[in-house]
């Protein structure tokens, strides 16, 4: 008996241990550093996850943006804007029919808006990752526009990561190639939201995002990472780092579900930091109010 009582106090303050705030680096316990997303591991999703996401509305959330460019800390909003939908498996797009067939994805439009100088950035990643399945998002795409012009790029999730990209700077114009599969930056954003527990910790080969290519015109390759996750009472972190780029990236999100995302952080090599701040968040269903009579909504966004 005194064995038994004496085990039930070790669990409790185990479990005690686990939820302390901010600081308690806790390892991931369901993906291991060698582990890659897989279309084979099923994912099972919360009836929380269910109630929230599939109540016919988008989760919108509007940023303070203070942006790092060419050396210098820059002033703007940002905006992410996260809803379900079901994605066509061959054409990888959005379905408009019911199907079967379909593969249910959680996307997140991500938008920046800010100034340098006389002339100002426009930048949108968008991010589709399925919720069916433990696997990299099945397709990314991503836009910079400014005055010197305009850029793009496409991963499509084939047998490989088949890349698409379009630039006016020399050396890099059309391309198209393919890559190996491994884990994703930009999926971090929506793994955060389905199950942070399927976040990937230790040291790891990842691909950074799409506009961290484009913004430093750094090879587009997979490099070596390492990543952990710290467990606060109200609000979490996920850390990555990447030693060679001299970058990391710290995302903060409530510690309980729905994991809404409250602010981020981007070390650059010159050690400025670019962040983003929460201002408002609202769930509605955007695409349905496009009449004049809506942009009262933008002004509750603070935009």
């Amino acid at each position: 008996m005194n064995f038994l009582r004496l085990l039930f106090i070790l669990v409790c303050v185990s479990i005690v241990s686990c939820k302390k705030s901010e600081g308690n680096l806790i390892p991931n316990s369901e993906t291991t550093a060698k582990e890659k997303p897989s279309k084979d591991k099923k994912r099972t999703l919360s009836e929380d996850f269910k109630n929230y996401w599939y109540a016919g509305e988008a989760e919108i959330t509007s940023y303070k943006l203070i942006q790092d460019r060419y050396g210098e800390l820059r002033e703007g909003t940002a905006v992410n804007i996260f809803v379900t939908e079901d994605f066509l498996q061959k054409e990888q797009v959005k379905a408009d029919v019911p199907s079967e067939e379909n593969i249910p994805v959680l996307k997140l439009n991500q938008t920046k808006k800010y100034v340098t100088g006389i002339y100002p950035y426009a930048v949108m990643t968008s991010i589709f990752t399925p919720t069916n399945s433990k696997n990299n998002a099945i397709k990314i795409s991503h836009s910079m526009q400014e005055w010197c012009g305009q850029v793009y790029v496409q991963l499509n999730n084939r047998n490989d990561f088949k890349i698409q990209s379009h630039s006016y700077f020399e050396g890099e114009a059309d391309q198209e190639f393919t890559m190996e599969k491994t884990w994703l930056e930009s999926d971090l954003w929506n793994y955060i939201r389905i199950n942070p527990s399927t976040l990937p910790a230790g040291d790891f080969s990842m691909i950074p995002s799409f506009e961290y290519f484009r913004m430093s015109h750094t090879k587009m390759e997979a490099y070596e990472a390492s990543a952990s996750v710290t467990v606060g009472d109200s609000i979490s972190n996920y850390e990555v780092v990447y030693p060679s780029l001299k970058r990391k990236l710290k995302i903060y999100f409530s510690s309980t579900f729905p994991y809404t995302i409250e602010r981020w952080e981007e070390t650059h090599a010159n050690g400025n930091i670019t962040s983003a701040e929460k201002m408002k968040r609202i769930k509605t269903a955007y695409w349905n109010q496009n009449s004049t009579k809506f942009e009262f909504l933008r002004d509750s966004l603070r935009l």
